[in-house]
């Protein structure tokens, strides 16, 4: 129990999941995401129980994405802390489901912090090597996709019936496998990090367009009709 609330089962809590991200149900997800999912799902349940509040979690996952950029030099860390700030960024989501606390207010913040937090992991591929066009590019085109999916829901479109390849899990993908590898590299030789970490972000540019234009056609679709 949290407070008179009582914590949502796995199915309760796919059906409130599916609601508040576009109808999506997280039961008929693959292995890679289904099992991220329920792994969230398990931790927020517990977190739930110890009546820990889904905002202390948001500034964890902050507080380990501002770490990001401090661990440049170490760009495998780094790339570990990315991975435990999307975990933060999905908990704190299934805290609120969970336990009937999630509010427009706490995903607006939730929201935020995203937006900060890529910011943050983009610092540090500047750091370790990237271009800073590449990656103002990156963040810029990241944003934009965000920003088109806020705003056709404000337009009345409710269901964006299309996952494109530049979403945020494939976002925090990118971003940790190329930490870690461009620290794999450098282990082997110093100067291959940067060119690394560029190729990278320019794999992240892509996909960002891609994924940009995907949702424009799926959003003509869907407002023309």
């Amino acid at each position: 129990m949290v407070g008179t609330r009582q914590l949502l089962n796995w199915d309760e809590y796919a059906v409130a999941w599916a609601r508040l991200h576009g109808g999506f149900d997280p039961r008929r997800a693959g292995p890679a995401v289904g099992g991220w999912l329920r792994l969230a799902y398990g931790i927020g349940a517990g977190l739930a129980r110890a009546r820990v509040a889904p905002a202390m979690v948001t500034l964890v996952g902050l507080g380990l994405s501002v770490a990001v950029p401090l661990l440049a030099d170490r760009p495998a860390v780094a790339g570990v802390f990315v991975l435990l700030a999307a975990m933060a960024d999905s908990v704190d989501g299934a805290v609120a489901v969970v336990s009937g606390r999630a509010t427009r207010l706490g995903y607006l913040y939730d929201s935020l912090v995203d937006r900060l937090g890529e910011g943050c992991w983009l610092i540090a591929f500047w750091l370790v090597g990237a271009p800073g066009s590449l990656v103002v590019a990156a963040g810029a085109l990241s944003w934009l996709h965000e920003y088109i999916r806020a705003r056709v829901t404000a337009a009345g479109m409710k269901d964006i019936a299309v996952v494109t390849v530049g979403e945020r899990p494939t976002r925090v993908s990118v971003a940790v496998v190329g930490l870690v590898l461009a620290g794999w590299v450098g282990a082997l030789q110093s100067d291959l990090p940067a060119g690394t970490i560029t190729v990278v972000c320019a794999v992240w540019v892509l996909l960002a367009v891609v994924g940009v234009a995907q949702l424009l056609a799926a959003v003509h679709r869907g407002l023309r009709d």
